[in-house]
């Protein structure tokens, strides 16, 4: 067993084989034992489902372009390993000693892998409505907090620059760490004639978006 309340995640299940599945790291090796992983694949899809109704029912009015934003910022890493904290996903994971004491039980990118394994768990043991109960639990809050879509770091310094006739953004990887499963990029952003930064985090797409926020938290107000 996971050691993990079910009343923490508002479902009770019939197979509690399928919750230990979805708190099992890779780094665990155990003969007949699946890992997160797949679970991971189908609970990245149910939540995207469940969340992109969330929002056509929250804004009716919104064009398919502002309500993309809002879903890629509600379903990114950093919400999705929130979220993991929130319930306390990261003390029950099943991880390696090594994994353990290299700090899985707080790595962004593991807490959102096994959020999403969760909810596909819950998925595959309860259906799509015991999955949709999880979902508006912890996302109702966040899907309406926002008056205006979110817009990315990225997208956001691209446009500052060419709203001063500067070139755009250049990115490059300039460190990178850590073993191949949970790896750490340093990604610095250069603008000609504009502010330059650095920025860290286990992808090259987080990283890239971590090096547009310091960019632009560098501007004159």
């Amino acid at each position: 067993m996971t050691g993990l309340p079910e009343a923490f995640l508002g479902h009770h299940f019939s197979d509690p084989s399928l919750l230990e599945e979805a708190l099992t790291h890779r780094s665990v090796e155990a003969a007949g034992r699946q890992d997160y992983e797949r679970l991971e694949f189908l609970g990245d899809r149910v939540l995207g489902l469940v969340v992109t109704e969330m929002l056509m029912n929250s804004f009716p009015a919104e064009r398919e372009g502002s309500l993309a934003r809002r879903l890629a910022a509600l379903v990114r890493q950093e919400t999705l390993a929130a979220v993991s904290r929130e319930i306390g996903l990261g003390a029950h994971l099943r991880l390696s000693r090594g994994e353990a004491d290299g700090g899985g039980r707080e790595n962004e990118a593991i807490l959102a892998d096994v959020c999403e394994a969760v909810i596909a768990a819950i998925y595959r043991d309860g259906g799509l409505e015991a999955a949709r109960r999880f979902i508006e639990r912890h996302w109702q809050q966040r899907v309406v907090a926002a008056d205006s879509p979110p817009q990315d770091a990225k997208t956001a310094l691209q446009e500052w620059a060419q709203g001063r006739g500067l070139g755009l953004p250049g990115y490059v990887v300039v460190a990178r760490s850590g073993p191949d499963h949970a790896p750490a990029f340093t990604v610095r952003v250069e603008i000609a004639g504009g502010p330059s930064a650095e920025g860290q985090g286990p992808s090259k797409r987080v990283a890239e978006q971590a090096a547009a926020r310091r960019a632009l938290e560098s501007l004159p107000l």
